[in-house]
């Protein structure tokens, strides 16, 4: 039992509901009234998932579980915990992505350290771990690249999938490259992740990887810029720009991994990507016309969007 679970089970007693804080604006002192005030500010701040959020920030914040929360609602809330709780709810209000506040995320079945240096790990985006794995690559003792690697979440999740492989994760941001490092520590796989830093195919090339990958993978900017303030608050306000901004159409950054992929890749090497809604033909078009990729397949995500593009080299 952690330390305030301990505390609130042994004082069952505790304090009645009718002694939290009132008045004007006062924030409540007993767990119950916290949670109330909690839920009702993340409403009024348009979260759709109010209820559910104020329970996970309050585990959090106050170091208990759900059950613990609601058996001890009376209970009153020490000024230290109660002064963390109403911290987090507001930045949250202020919509801040819950997954920051939280700091960790599950991608492929593993917890990820995340914040503010790089994209949130989500859900659409496994299907390209997925995509690589579901394909014959040229290699028992695979070299992959993780181009834009942010969290490091790609890089890590194909390094535990595939013990033989070693895996380059390329981001042009140093703390993005800090978070990955201890993403990587976390999950045991630091001798098979290597952090490169640098603009796109620039530290392959200067670590003479020339001709020497089985895959290259990516999830990059491919928001148009013209879109980015439409997008939700959590990620317009919060994730960062680097890894979102994707050039007028969108295809900037895809149209340059395609250009240079290929001088990488071993023959019937395999380049994955994922794109946005709509964007898959015009990729699998300019792919086509460059000449040196052939299109193995396109997955959907659960929305139904064509999201990862599976290219492989020709040869």
């Amino acid at each position: 039992m952690n330390r305030m679970a301990h505390e609130w089970a042994r004082d069952r007693g505790g304090v009645s509901s009718s002694a939290a804080a009132t008045g004007p604006g006062a924030i409540p002192d007993t767990a119950g009234g916290l949670l109330s005030w909690a839920k009702a500010a993340l409403t009024e701040a348009g979260i759709a998932n109010a209820e559910n959020e104020a329970v996970w920030l309050l585990e959090s914040s106050l170091d208990v579980n759900r059950l613990e929360l609601m058996v001890h609602r009376a209970r009153r809330v020490p000024e230290e915990e109660r002064t963390r709780t109403v911290t987090l709810i507001r930045r949250r209000a202020a919509r801040e992505p819950l997954q920051y506040l939280l700091g960790t995320q599950e991608f492929c079945g593993l917890e990820f350290e995340v914040g503010p240096a790089a994209l949130i790990p989500r859900p659409e985006t496994e299907l390209l771990v997925q995509t690589i794995l579901g394909c014959p690559l040229p290699s028992d003792r695979p070299l992959i690249a993780d181009m834009g690697t942010g969290s490091g979440c790609i890089a890590v999740a194909l390094a535990q999938a595939l013990p033989g492989a070693t895996v380059y994760a390329i981001d042009r941001s140093r703390t993005a490259l800090d978070l990955a490092r201890r993403n990587a520590a976390r999950h045991g796989v630091t001798a098979r992740v290597v952090l490169l830093e640098g603009d796109l195919c620039e530290p392959l090339r200067d670590a003479g990887l020339e001709g020497a990958l089985s895959a290259m993978v990516s999830n990059p900017p491919y928001i148009p810029d013209g879109e980015l303030f439409g997008l939700q608050p959590e990620v317009s306000r919060y994730e960062p720009r680097l890894a979102l901004a994707g050039g007028a159409d969108g295809l900037g950054v895809v149209r340059r991994l395609i250009a240079g992929a290929a001088g990488f890749l071993l023959p019937s090497g395999i380049l994955a990507l994922e794109v946005g809604q709509g964007q898959a033909p015009a990729v699998r078009r300019f792919a086509l016309e460059q000449g040196d990729f052939e299109h193995v397949q396109t997955r959907l995500d659960d929305q139904g969007i064509e999201r990862a593009v599976c290219l492989k080299r020709k040869g």
